[in-house]
């Protein structure tokens, strides 16, 4: 395992080289879950990129900092880091908040953004009444009083048929989540609007859904694609808010795509 001490908290982080020359991509992580959801990603892509990925503070065995947080809290985070380690230009793949992320960290910080895969997310999520609620359930009662919803939004019908043993290992990961970590960073996406921003974003772009997704629609995710100047739209059959679990060979086929058409030989 690997920690940074960044902004006063430590961040868990993990690191796989590559042979020089390749191209580095970084995954942020969604709301609820830590880096573990990209492995059946990562696997595929050793060796073709060097590859950093890290839990969000709140999240994993990430520090949980001093909540609410701001989104440009989170970015600082993944900014440090990078300067830490000494990388720049850098592909982002990021799913949900981690999109969010991923644009802020172009807008913020252009000489550590080469691209973004932005993963069933958008230029702003759901509303603040939304959020509200959740976040007012959660406190009352618990991260148990919305992990029946989340999964259904997250996953197909078909993985809560087939996988249920999955299925139960990402509601364990979602109950597990620190609830401060939750409700922080739930703040910050309620108060995110990233929507002036996208439209002056100057590097490539692809924003890829899950077909099924009921937390972030295709509808939303190509509306945001659609304000990025010359952003690739995907959609991903047979998949929710998650493809990184539930379609991870097509998913990994788009990002290895992504990385060949905008990296030099």
């Amino acid at each position: 395992m690997q920690f940074a001490r960044i902004n006063d908290i430590t961040l868990h982080y993990q690191h796989i080289t590559a042979p020089e020359g390749s191209p580095v991509l970084v995954f942020s992580n969604s709301l609820a879950t830590d880096f573990r959801i990209w492995r059946d990603v990562i696997v595929r892509l050793v060796g073709k990129a060097e590859i950093i990925t890290y839990d969000n503070r709140g999240h994993g065995l990430s520090d949980i900092g001093s909540p609410p947080y701001h989104l440009d809290e989170l970015v600082g985070d993944l900014a440090g880091l990078l300067d830490l380690m000494g990388k720049k230009d850098v592909f982002i793949c990021g799913l949900s908040v981690g999109g969010m992320i991923a644009q802020r960290l172009a807008t913020l910080r252009p000489d550590l953004t080469k691209g973004l895969i932005l993963c069933d997310t958008a230029a702003k999520i759901g509303n603040p009444e939304m959020w509200d609620e959740r976040m007012q359930a959660a406190r009352s009662e618990g991260l148990s009083a919305l992990v029946d919803g989340n999964m259904q939004r997250w996953f197909t019908q078909d993985f809560h048929t087939h996988r249920s043993g999955e299925l139960a290992g990402y509601c364990n990961m979602f109950l597990r989540t620190p609830l401060k970590g939750y409700l922080g960073t739930a703040t910050a996406l309620r108060n995110a609007d990233l929507t002036s921003a996208a439209v002056h974003l100057d590097l490539p772009v692809i924003c890829v859904v899950g077909e099924d997704d009921g937390s972030t629609p295709p509808e939303i995710v190509l509306d945001t694609a659609n304000l990025i100047p010359n952003a690739d739209f995907k959609l991903i059959k047979g998949a929710g808010h998650i493809p990184c679990v539930e379609q991870p060979e097509m998913l990994s086929e788009i990002i290895s795509k992504f990385l060949t058409d905008h990296t030099a030989p």
